[in-house]
């Protein structure tokens, strides 16, 4: 709306200064008409005149309709530019989407062209205002002045026409009256001379001779009259009054050039008015094309889709010949079946049940929403769980809020009506206060629930995601326990069951202690949580600080002890590419565009250890994601 009014504004400037541009014409117009004039110059071509004129003025008309046409295209354009922009808006289905800095520039490319769309409607609306019905009513009042010139002028050739032959008439009488008298003056001078002849013949010769001359004379003076009147009439009508009308039809031809020179420009003035803003459109297509930025629909292509497990480690080699005969085909089946439920291996949406490190995804208790998921999500991936929790929590958050507001405003209303029973009974209010109270206060419960359910996946996410627990499933894959036969058995750390009889110890190693975490204790001495969880004191922590773990302490006489390392020496440096906050155990935060050292390279499990100088002249080391930086090493 703000861009049509500013071409409104700059279409009347635009017209304002497109009448003084007028008058100035017309005045020079004026000056130029006096050296030459078509009343003058053109006495004797009246008709071709009136013939010029008459094209001239169909020539305007033809200019309107061709107006009319562009503003009909015009028209049309706009409308199929503002169709095609509906068309293309984002339906429903598609509006995850708009996360995307690609979908949200194509969304601001619509706005821009429907923006465009307006402008065409402008200069429509401004040519059909200021150009078209000008012209049509500079056609319309020329046409008028053409047919009364017109008629002047044929009026004035009528009376000089009437003029004429009323000179024609007395020149005849003129002649004839002359020859009669002649006639009669010889017929006299015959009569006088015939002896033959009485005198009273004579005299009636004579009294002929005498009246003929006397009709002669007075058709010779009515001649005279005549001749004089139609000079003087002649004279006038070429001179002053032919000249007049002919200059009035040169002043309507004059005017009606000057239009169609002024309609032009003004019909010029129209578009250019708009095309600042059709400009600025432009600007913010080619800004919305510059605000696309690949690596950050990559980045958020890895948090929609991005499962929180681990890749899979090497399937361990298990020795056939080891194991009891009776429970070979067993063992084969099981592994079988442990093979193809590996975390990491199958779609989240096609895996039934799935034993991990909290058993998150091991609940069958939840009830189902109405798009067939569990009222958890737990039979989502990790990172989906917690961002569909954290929508969820949201959107109660601002139910609560709506609420709570709405129960305000009724107690309010009772609050008034209390105070004054005039305006209402404070009972009709009471029942709609209970149903806002019951609904707040179901809305609460819901809140803490999902709360309690965010927390949860929370605490999982950060056993599962720790850099130190999956750098030692990489680095530990195979875990060697004692069997009641005392051989030993290869077990891959997923937790999963075993169709053991003794069973591993450092299964239930890990077992207890993750059972303990699910309960919110910690049993070891050191208030440290096994490297299987990845929990610690502090976001520094790492592999080879001295912690010693759970799953070590268990084993017995394969437990190993750690000691202190000379510290590692650069690999490289990296960039940081985006920022980072740790938020799980042995990570380390970062800047965007902070330089760090590469200490560790990346294991394929998605985390490179770096380091960096600290305030207090010492080092902070830990793990950041790989796809956050960009590594330099060293040759």
């Amino acid at each position: 709306m703000k861009l049509c009014n500013e071409s409104v504004a700059s279409s009347s400037s635009s017209r304002h200064s497109s009448n003084n541009k007028l008058a100035e014409s017309e005045n020079a117009a004026a000056e130029n008409s006096n050296n030459m004039s078509w009343g003058t110059e053109l006495w004797d071509q009246n008709e071709n005149l009136g013939i010029h004129t008459n094209r001239g003025i169909d020539a305007l008309d033809k200019f309107a309709n061709f107006l009319r046409d562009r503003v009909t295209i015009e028209t049309e354009y706009a409308g199929k530019l503002r169709r095609l922009v509906k068309n293309y808006q984002p339906k429903k289905k598609e509006e995850e989407d708009n996360e995307f800095t690609s979908m949200q520039a194509f969304r601001n490319l619509l706005k821009e062209v429907g923006d465009l769309a307006g402008q065409r409607e402008v200069v429509s609306e401004s040519l059909q205002l200021q150009i078209i019905q000008g012209v049509t009513l500079l056609s319309k009042a020329l046409r008028e002045d053409r047919k009364k010139c017109l008629s002047d002028g044929a009026m004035l050739q009528q009376n000089l026409t009437t003029q004429l032959s009323s000179l024609e008439r007395a020149k005849r009488n003129y002649e004839k009256a002359y020859r009669d008298s002649e006639k009669a003056v010889d017929n006299y001078k015959k009569a006088d001379m015939d002896l033959n002849l009485s005198r009273a013949e004579v005299e009636r010769y004579k009294n002929i001779m005498t009246s003929k001359i006397q009709q002669s004379d007075d058709a010779k003076n009515e001649y005279a009259n005549q001749l004089q009147k139609t000079n003087n009439l002649q004279q006038q009508h070429f001179s002053i009054l032919l000249p007049a009308v002919l200059s009035r039809l040169q002043e309507l031809d004059e005017k009606r050039t000057r239009g169609i020179r002024e309609f032009i420009i003004g019909a010029a003035e129209v578009e250019s008015s708009v095309a600042p803003i059709i400009a600025r459109c432009m600007e913010g297509i080619v800004k919305a094309g510059e605000s696309i930025n690949e690596k950050e629909d990559s980045f958020k292509v890895i948090e929609r889709y991005q499962s929180g497990f681990a890749p899979p480690t090497d399937i361990p080699f298990e020795d056939l010949s080891k194991l009891d005969p009776d429970s070979l085909q067993d063992h084969y089946n099981n592994s079988m079946s442990n093979h193809l439920t590996m975390r990491g291996t199958m779609s989240a949406n096609k895996i039934k049940k799935r034993v991990g490190i909290f058993n998150i995804f091991g609940s069958n208790k939840n009830s189902l929403t109405a798009d067939g998921q569990k009222e958890d999500f737990s039979d989502l991936p990790p990172n989906q769980q917690r961002k569909k929790l954290q929508a969820k929590i949201a959107e109660l958050q601002q139910k609560i809020a709506q609420e709570t507001n709405a129960r305000d405003g009724l107690m309010k209303m009772k609050i008034v009506y209390e105070a004054n029973s005039s305006l209402g009974n404070p009972m009709t209010v009471e029942g709609q206060l209970n149903e806002s109270e019951h609904k707040l206060e179901k809305l609460k419960i819901d809140l803490k629930k999902y709360q309690g359910y965010f927390e949860r996946a929370n605490q999982a996410q950060v056993a599962n995601n720790s850099p130190q627990a999956n750098r030692n499933q990489l680095q530990n894959g195979h875990r060697t326990s004692r069997h009641s036969n005392g051989s030993a058995d290869d077990h891959h750390d997923e937790g999963d069951d075993q169709p053991d009889d003794a069973g591993s110890l450092s299964r239930s190693g890990s077992e207890d202690n993750v059972a303990q975490i699910q309960n919110g204790h910690n049993n070891n001495n050191n208030g440290s949580a096994s490297p299987e969880s990845g929990l610690g004191t502090s976001h520094t922590s790492l592999p080879g600080s001295g912690q010693g773990s759970a799953n070590e302490n268990a084993i017995g006489e394969d437990a190993y002890f750690e000691t202190e390392v000379e510290p590692l020496q650069p690999l490289g440096t990296c960039r940081a590419l985006y920022p980072f906050e740790a938020s799980s155990e042995g990570s380390i935060p970062m800047n965007e565009g902070e330089e760090l050292q590469v200490i560790e390279i990346d294991q394929g499990d998605g985390w490179t250890r770096v380091r960096r100088a600290n305030d207090s002249n010492g080092w902070d080391e830990g793990f950041v994601p790989t796809s956050y930086i960009e590594c330099t090493l060293y040759a």
